[in-house]
């Protein structure tokens, strides 16, 4: 077998290595960290020996300090999706990054050796020699050239020009290749927003495998070859053929060389992708075994509703993308019949159930009454989550605003009482100040004569219908009459920067384990997807092209303390930026939180190993399982759980 068949499927200066663990030669590692299921291949002399696959310094992972325990290689990971575009979550859960988050949150290198950090805005990222992708080609700094000048400053392949990451003041940074393992970046100003991005969950990518897209790239193919892979793959033209081959996040095209812990083998569409261990993967544990231990994953692709059935039957080893709170008492009795265990874990989000009135709806009285903070203070202080909690959560969650989790380092209790009391006389004195009289019936009246009619769209569980019930009634005793419209998220989405809305629910802060070293961009309005100012975020986005310039007050202070934070050189800037904005975003009550840290049931195999029986379930900065190195986890063969 071929080479190729296995790959089938002031800051001032700051320098940080390899996670500060100990680093081995990859040329001293024996043949007893290769793992089984690649040994034929190397004794057949179709792959490399481990010592040539690895790099020089491979990052080594700690067991101990992680308190993990080494591992044994063997058996399959099985775990269930709900549609083929759910493979993205191995790239998410894989977690393989230049930089990531270490599970105390600070930023260490992964896939580079190391990287320094100049004045906040010179970055030298340095590659691990003898790194290589998954077919086995050198990981060079040509693959990061590639990525920016044949890619991102490419007009036909990036049509928006670099990602805003990668912009400070609209300015893109000075690239240079300063040898065959060492790149930089730098920018006029400070770019905090960079090393972040570089470990996100959905990560930016600034590197590419040049050697392999170099076919189906203008520039490098030969045009006969070109036209004939156009028309193969019954693509438009050759931006539309190198955009589909290119995608890393979503790994759908099983030739394209990664250096995640395992590779996609399976185009789609199908029933179950099958994800194979990469020969070439950087990691390997204190005694120089090759990372990951579990050779093979399969994502099941299956109905979401049937997602929870399936797992209580044992049918997946590793889960809890599908899975609810309320399917808990379920999925613990399914332990009795079947090798599984179920853990809770913490949800992430700054609110599992959020309120998001929208500043820049059409309906010019609505707005005035919306932008009153008095307004949306009331709304809050109407809300009984206290109820919310015992009926819901069975008490479990934590009542606040939407904000911060205590495990974030930037919490403070403040922000979680924020108007947070369950507190109606003092909603009604709020309403009664503004002039909102009552009728007859006990409705309030808006400033124009109508009755205070509320629409409160959403699309999204059945647990946030049952909610919204309980908040009807609540809003309706201080005078509001509320009517809920369920919508399909798009169709939401597009009503809300239309400004057809009033005020829609979803969840609240994606970031609730937010760092200060994170963009707080969810706290300001600099994106057309937040439903409490989408217009204001459009504007901000498309720098002035289109939406509505900011024009309250206080979200204006947000935009600017923003503005602020991009700029900054130290943390200790960028901790007093977050503070300052989280005491506005939630005194201001620009978002409705009920309640957080809502338990996320995980389900285990018994006999799997590695996996904390306590964590945060969070996208940003965790990855999900990301941040706790899926590819540490193992089998125990010798006993259950």
């Amino acid at each position: 077998m071929s080479a190729r068949r296995w790959s089938r499927r002031s800051f001032s200066k700051l320098v940080l290595s390899a996670a500060s663990l100990p680093l081995l030669s990859g040329s001293g590692f024996a043949a007893a960290g290769e793992p089984p299921d690649l040994a034929a291949g190397v004794t057949a002399g179709d792959l490399p020996p481990l010592a040539s696959r690895l790099p020089e310094k491979p990052r080594v992972v700690d067991m101990a300090a992680l308190r993990k325990a080494d591992g044994r290689y063997g058996r399959a990971l099985r775990m269930i999706m709900a549609e083929d575009k759910d493979i993205r979550m191995m790239t998410v859960y894989s977690y393989a990054r230049l930089v990531v988050f270490d599970p105390d949150l600070n930023l260490v290198p992964d896939i580079l050796e190391n990287f320094e950090v100049e004045e906040g805005r010179i970055f030298t990222l340095h590659l691990r020699k003898g790194h290589k992708w998954s077919d086995g080609k050198p990981f060079t700094s040509e693959d990061f050239r590639y990525c920016w000048e044949d890619v991102s400053l490419n007009k036909k392949l990036s049509r928006g020009g670099p990602s805003q990451q990668m912009l400070v003041e609209g300015k893109p940074p000075v690239f240079e290749v300063l040898d065959e393992v060492t790149v930089r970046y730098s920018w006029d100003k400070p770019n905090p927003l960079f090393l972040p991005s570089l470990a996100g969950g959905s990560p930016n990518y600034i590197f590419m495998p040049a050697h392999y897209l170099k076919q189906f790239h203008k520039k490098y193919a030969d045009p006969q070859k070109l036209a004939e892979l156009i028309t193969s793959q019954r693509m438009r033209d050759w931006v539309a053929l190198h955009t589909v081959m290119s995608r890393q996040y979503r790994p759908e095209n099983p030739e394209l060389p990664t250096l995640e812990p395992w590779m996609n083998t399976t185009p789609p569409p199908a029933e179950r992708f099958v994800f194979q261990r990469n020969p070439y993967f950087h990691r390997v544990d204190g005694n120089g075994r090759q990372l990951p231990y579990i050779s093979t994953v399969y994502l099941s692709i299956s109905s979401a509703e049937i997602i929870p059935a399936k797992t209580g039957a044992g049918e997946s080893d590793l889960q809890a993308r599908y899975l609810r709170f309320d399917n808990y008492t379920f999925l613990k009795q399914a332990e009795k019949q079947h090798p599984i265990h179920v853990d809770l874990w913490r949800d992430g989000t700054g609110s599992e159930v959020a309120f998001l009135p929208n500043l820049n709806t059409n309906d010019k009285v609505w707005r005035g009454v919306l932008r009153d903070v008095r307004f949306r203070r009331a709304l809050s202080l109407a809300i009984d989550r206290h109820e919310i909690n015992q009926q819901f959560y069975f008490g479990l969650a934590r009542e606040a605003s939407n904000t911060v989790l205590p495990a974030s380092p930037l919490y403070k209790k403040s922000y979680d009482e924020a108007w947070a009391a369950f507190d109606p006389a003092q909603a009604n004195r709020l309403l009664d100040e503004m002039g909102l009289k009552r009728n007859d019936n006990g409705t309030r009246l808006l400033p124009d004569g109508r009755r205070a009619e509320l629409v409160v769209e959403l699309a999204g569980s059945v647990e946030q219908s049952d909610v919204m019930e309980l908040v009807r009634a609540y809003w309706g005793d201080i005078g509001l009459k509320v009517y809920q419209r369920s919508l399909n998220l798009e169709v939401m989405r597009r009503r809300f920067l239309a400004g057809d809305t009033l005020i829609s629910m979803w969840s609240g802060l994606s970031i609730g384990v937010a760092t200060a070293d994170l963009p707080p961009e969810e706290l300001a309005p600099v994106s057309s997807a937040q439903g409490n100012w989408p217009k204001w975020g459009q504007y901000t986005e498309t720098m002035g092209k289109a939406g509505e310039p900011v024009d309250l007050p206080a979200a204006k202070e947000l935009l600017d303390l923003y503005h602020a934070w991009r700029v900054t050189s130290t943390t200790a800037e960028r901790r007093a930026i977050w503070e300052k904005m989280l005491f506005i975003f939630t005194d201001q009550v620009f978002t409705i939180g009920t309640v957080n840290s809502v338990y996320q049931p995980v389900v285990i195999n018994s006999r799997l190993r590695n996996v904390p029986k306590e964590g945060v379930y969070s996208f940003a900065p965790g990855a999900y399982f990301g941040i706790y190195m899926p590819d540490t986890f193992w089998y125990d063969e010798d006993g259950a759980q």
